[in-house]
C-alpha cells in the first residue's frame, strides 16, 4: 500500500507535465487522474489502520494517510470530476486542463502531509495553479484578482516559513506532533498561515472577492476543494494535540457566525455562496472529529452552487425574483440547499446531525445561530420564481448528476441519524429560517461595508490576527 500510495501522489504531476506533450489528451488526463484518486479514497475507506510513511527520517517527509484523509481526497476527486464533466463540451483549452491536474495533485498531497515543509510545498503549488486558473481569461480583472490572491497568500507563508523553523528548532523534526514541544508563538505564525490559506475568520476575507469573481468551474473548485487544504492540517492537529483542540474549536465558532452574518444580508448570488464557504468551513473546524464528512458534504454542495449560480440568468437575488429560472435548474438548487440547510434524505442531514452531537457545551448556541442562519441564507435559492427557460451548458446536467446523487448516496453513511428527535431539531431549524427569510430578511435591503476585503486592510488584518493568536496561545 506505501507503493501505490507514493505513485498516487506522483501520479498528477507526471500526468500533468505530460499533458504538454500530448494536449488533445488533456481533459482524458485530468478525467483518469480525479477517478484514480476516487478509487485510492475508497481503498482508503476499507483499510483497517493508518498509512504513515516517514521517507527520510526528521529532514524529510512525513505523510499520513487515514479516514479523515480519504474524505477530503474523495471530496476533491469528485469536484474534480463534476468541473471536468462541466467543461467538457466547453472551449477550454489544454492549459486549463493542465493546471486542473496539477491543483488536484497538490490538494491531494495537502490531504495527506504530516509535517509542516511538506505541506508548505503542497500550499504554495495549489497557490500557482490556482492563481493561474483564476488569471484564465486574461481579463484585467481576473489578472488583478488572481495576482490579489497569490500576494495573500505568498505573504501569509511567509509568517508559516518562521513558525515552522521554530518547530525544527524545538524537535529537530517537521512533524505536526512537533506542536506540542514548541514555543507558543511556532503555533501562532502556523496558524496564522494555515487559517488565512483556509479563509478562516477574518483572515480569511480575501476569499469572498476571489471565488465571486473566477469562473464558475473554477469558484466550484475553490470552494469545493482547495480552500479545505488549508482546514485539515488544522482538523489534524486539534486531533493530535489536545492543547490545539480549543483553539480551533474557537475559530471554527467565530467563522460559522462571521460568514453567514455576511451571507444572510448578501444579495449577489456567488458573494452569498463565498461567504458561505466561509462560515461552512467553521462547521468543519467547531467539531473536528467528524470534519471529514461534513467537508465531503459542503465540498459537493458548493461545487454544485458555484455552477448553477453560472448557470442564472442574473448574479442578483432581486432581478432573479423577475426573471423565472429553468424548472429543473431550480430543483438542482433546492436540492443542494436542502442539503446544505440540514433537511433529511440528503447528506448534509447527517453531517449536522454528527457536528451537533460532538459539539462542546459552549459552542452549542452559537452554532445553533449558525445553522438557522444558513437557513435564511439558501432560502434565497429555494424562494426563487421558476419556470423560465433554462440557458446550460451541455455539460451542466453530468455534472449535477454526479454531485446531487453524491449527496444522495452519502446520505447512507449515518443512517443511525434517522431518529424522531434527530430530524425534528433541523426540521425546526430550517422553518425558523424560512419564516424570518419571508416575514424579515426578504424585505431588507442592507449594503454592508467591505472595507475589510479591500487589498490595503487585508495584511492589516493579518497582523491583528497575528496579535490575537499570540494572545491565544500563551497561556
Amino acid at each position: 500500500m506505501s507503493t501505490i500510495t507514493i505513485a498516487w501522489i506522483a501520479l498528477p504531476f507526471f500526468i500533468g507535465f505530460s499533458a504538454y506533450l500530448l494536449p488533445k489528451l488533456s481533459r482524458l488526463f485530468a478525467f483518469f487522474v480525479a477517478l484514480a484518486s476516487a478509487g485510492y479514497a475508497f481503498k482508503i475507506f476499507l483499510e483497517d489502520s493508518p498509512i504513515i510513511l516517514q521517507l527520510l527520517d526528521n529532514f524529510g517527509v512525513t505523510l499520513a494517510v487515514d479516514e479523515l484523509s480519504a474524505y477530503f481526497i474523495l471530496t476533491n476527486a469528485l469536484v474534480t470530476i463534476a468541473v471536468i464533466l462541466y467543461c467538457q463540451d466547453s472551449d477550454k483549452t489544454y492549459f486549463f486542463y493542465t493546471q486542473l491536474i496539477i491543483l488536484h495533485g497538490s490538494v491531494n498531497a495537502a490531504f495527506v502531509c504530516a509535517d509542516f515543509i511538506s505541506l508548505y510545498v503542497a500550499l504554495e503549488v495549489i497557490s500557482i495553479a490556482s492563481f493561474l486558473l483564476i488569471t484564465y481569461p486574461r481579463t484585467e480583472r481576473s489578472i488583478w484578482v488572481g495576482l490579489r490572491y497569490l500576494f495573500i497568500s505568498n505573504t501569509t507563508m511567509l509568517f508559516y516559513l518562521v513558525g515552522t523553523a521554530l518547530v525544527y528548532q524545538a524537535n529537530y523534526s517537521f512533524s505536526f506532533a512537533g506542536l506540542t514541544n514548541a514555543p507558543p508563538e511556532a503555533i501562532a505564525f502556523i496558524f496564522l498561515g494555515l487559517l488565512t490559506k483556509g479563509g478562516i475568520f477574518v483572515s480569511g476575507l480575501w476569499l469572498p472577492l476571489t471565488h465571486s469573481e473566477s469562473q464558475s468551474p473554477v469558484s466550484a473548485m475553490l470552494s469545493g476543494a482547495v480552500v479545505k487544504a488549508g482546514v485539515f492540517p488544522l482538523v489534524r492537529c486539534a486531533l493530535m494535540l489536545e492543547g490545539i483542540d480549543p483553539i480551533v474549536r474557537l475559530f471554527g465558532v467565530g467563522t460559522a457566525l462571521l460568514g453567514v452574518f455576511f451571507a444572510v444580508f448578501e444579495k449577489d448570488t456567488k458573494r452569498m455562496l463565498a461567504f458561505h464557504t466561509v462560515s461552512q468551513l467553521g462547521f468543519i473546524l467547531a467539531s473536528p472529529l467528524v470534519g471529514g464528512f461534513y467537508a465531503l458534504t459542503h465540498g459537493l454542495v458548493k461545487s454544485a452552487l458555484f455552477l448553477i449560480a453560472g448557470s442564472l440568468p442574473s448574479r442578483n437575488f432581486k432581478e432573479l425574483h423577475h426573471q423565472p429560472i429553468g424548472t429543473a435548474v431550480w430543483i438542482a438548487a433546492a436540492m443542494a440547499s436542502f442539503s446544505i440547510s440540514g433537511f433529511p434524505l440528503l447528506a448534509g442531514f447527517g453531517a449536522k446531525i454528527l457536528t451537533s452531537k460532538n459539539l462542546l457545551d459552549w459552542q452549542v448556541i452559537a452554532m445553533n445561530v449558525a445553522a438557522v442562519g444558513t437557513a435564511i441564507s439558501f432560502a434565497k435559492f429555494i424562494f426563487l420564481p421558476h419556470g423560465g427557460k433554462a440557458n446550460v451548458q451541455p455539460g451542466f446536467w453530468r455534472a449535477m448528476i454526479l454531485l446531487l446523487s453524491g449527496l444522495i448516496m452519502a446520505n447512507v453513511l449515518y443512517y443511525q441519524a434517522y431518529t424522531i428527535d434527530n430530524t425534528i431539531k433541523p426540521l425546526i431549524t430550517i422553518a425558523i429560517g424560512w419564516s424570518a427569510y419571508n416575514l424579515i430578511f426578504q424585505r431588507i435591503v442592507i449594503k454592508l461595508p467591505r472595507v475589510l476585503e479591500e487589498f490595503e486592510h487585508l495584511i492589516g488584518v493579518m497582523t491583528l490576527m497575528l496579535m490575537s493568536l499570540f494572545w491565544m496561545v500563551m497561556p
